[in-house]
């Protein structure tokens, strides 16, 4: 009996390292990925190869044959795969509560003066939103 693989709904780490550089390119071969990785990643091409297509099984990514080169292109945007992980992060470790997330963030982090005044901007642009 042949064991099915899972579809997995969030991405390893080495899959979001590959993701992130193909939503930087718009689309691109694996060669134009591998081209974009840091050169002391020393990943070999067959490897990057097999890469592309799990996530492409997986439902990420999508290719399209340009002669004997596959160009492949995200089927899911950074900023959506961003919500989705920030979603279940909120889920399985905060109890879904969301504040208690943003409350950990900026309690926990050496956030800058910058940085907190980014983030009330943020909060009361979308408190005026809500009440328009």
């Amino acid at each position: 009996m042949v064991r099915q693989k899972k579809k997995s709904e969030f991405l390893t780490e080495v899959e979001l390292e590959f993701m992130t550089e193909l939503w930087a390119l718009g689309e691109g071969s694996v060669r134009d990925i591998l081209a974009r990785l840091d050169p002391d990643r020393n990943l070999a091409y067959t490897s990057a190869a097999t890469i592309m297509r799990i996530l492409e099984q997986k439902g990420f990514v999508t290719s399209k044959k340009h002669g004997k080169t596959f160009i492949y292109e995200a089927l899911l945007s950074k900023d959506s795969y961003q919500t989705k992980s920030l979603r279940n992060l909120s889920q399985k470790l905060f109890d879904d509560t969301p504040v208690s997330l943003v409350a950990r963030l900026v309690d926990d982090s050496d956030l800058s003066e910058d940085a907190l005044e980014e983030i009330r901007a943020l909060v009361e642009r979308r408190l005026s939103h809500d009440t328009e």
